[in-house]
């Protein structure tokens, strides 16, 4: 053990998009045959994933390399979704045990002329380009030339609920950049409530003429209507100490701190961080790459290397840990890299890995019927057991394993 001596705490790690096998409602998203983990393997010939498969990974899915055990060190399971949609907020407030019975609004259109009205009114600028559903990295390549010679934000939108705008750092500035979509945020209420306002800033173009995203992107969510595990852990004088947009996601409500990170690697480097805090505290992190990097651009090999690395740290997160420690792993939706017909999120359950440290066996935890029971269990963790009641907590079969 090198942590040293603290009280133990709880730990939510989210591995983005990393799904588990289509829900039974798959068909009615367009996700029949999603399977993020498994087809990722496929088509890559097979995962060397040695750690988590000791935890239990091989267990939830079929996975080409990750092989089922039964002498597993973690326990296992995976999660359905009983909110409506399949996107990033959605995926994260549920896991907090709040359930969204209608899905955030999305534009398959495009948005309305009356919105982008409105937006240009309230920026000060005469028009927006794009305005369309597109893929991030290409359409600031499809308009880059033009939004450097014009000034004029990109807009854009997905398959998910998000109102997207896209600006060149240099060229039209990430403090403007960060201003107009505080803006739409405000807009952005009532019929077209949508989950997340993302600033999307990209440099360039390159020798090649090519512009990249930057990791300076932003989230701004909607505001948790009701509360959530975070607001009960504060009340009850519990910090929650986010990584990376954990904050963004849910608009800082609950949240003590979520310092931004620059990729996987620099997340896994602040969780050890807060993992080490002397104080008592939950910690909640995101590794985002997988869906933003990998999964929108349906880059099998890249997701499949991502997996690769998180599990190749997996042993200096438990070493970092104490005796007591709860770590929970999942993900908040799919974004299988292998579907020709989308590069968007997919209805996918997802993978639930369990370890208490100092407990050397694993058991099946079966399917969820919600993501709300990892909030459940750990509300339980801290003394504060069905005060969320959107869950069932798993805490006393992980321990008693």
């Amino acid at each position: 053990m090198t942590a040293g001596a603290r009280e133990p705490r709880a730990i939510v790690l989210v591995l983005d998009s990393v799904g588990a096998g289509a829900l039974p409602d798959a068909a009615e998203y367009g996700d029949v045959g999603s399977n993020t983990l498994g087809n990722t393997a496929k088509a890559v010939g097979g995962l060397d994933m040695p750690n988590l498969g000791a935890m239990g990974l091989g267990n939830i899915t079929d996975i080409l390399g990750v092989p089922a055990r039964e002498d597993t060190v973690g326990s296992w399971g995976k999660c359905a979704e009983r909110s409506a949609g399949k996107d990033t907020t959605t995926g994260h407030w549920e896991m907090m045990g709040l359930v969204l019975e209608r899905p955030f609004p999305t534009y398959p259109d495009g948005f309305p002329a009356d919105v982008i009205a409105e937006f240009c009114r309230r920026t000060g600028y005469a028009s927006v380009l794009g305005n369309t559903v597109a893929s991030g990295t290409v359409i600031i390549n499809e308009l880059g030339d033009e939004h450097m010679a014009t000034g004029l934000p990109i807009v854009y939108t997905s398959a998910d609920s998000v109102f997207q705008i896209a600006a060149h750092e240099e060229r039209f500035g990430l403090d403007e950049l960060y201003r107009v979509c505080e803006i739409a945020r405000e807009i952005l209420v009532g019929e077209h409530h949508v989950g997340r306002v993302i600033a999307r800033p990209f440099l360039g173009p390159d020798d090649s003429g090519t512009y990249t995203r930057t990791h300076r992107r932003r989230d701004y969510a909607v505001t948790p209507y009701e509360p959530t595990a975070l607001d009960l852990l504060q009340e009850a004088g519990v910090p929650v100490f986010g990584v990376g947009k954990i904050g963004d996601i849910f608009a800082w409500q609950g949240i003590t701190s979520s310092p931004h990170v620059t990729d996987n690697m620099d997340g896994f480097d602040k969780l050890l961080a807060e993992v080490a805090r002397p104080e008592q505290g939950f910690v909640f992190c995101n590794l985002v790459d997988f869906d933003m990097l990998w999964g929108h651009r349906n880059d099998a090999r890249a997701y499949a290397d991502g997996l690769e690395a998180v599990d190749r740290r997996m042993p200096e997160l438990l070493d970092a840990m104490v005796d007591g420690d709860l770590l929970i792993i999942t993900a908040d939706h799919g974004c299988d890299p292998t579907t020709e017909w989308s590069t968007d999120h997919s209805r996918e359950y997802t993978p639930l890995i369990v370890k208490v440290k100092g407990v050397d066996a694993g058991v099946g935890l079966g399917i969820r019927k919600t993501f709300g029971d990892i909030g459940e269990t750990v509300l339980d963790f801290y003394g504060l057991r069905d005060r969320c009641g959107r869950g069932d907590s798993f805490l006393e079969e992980v321990r008693g394993a």
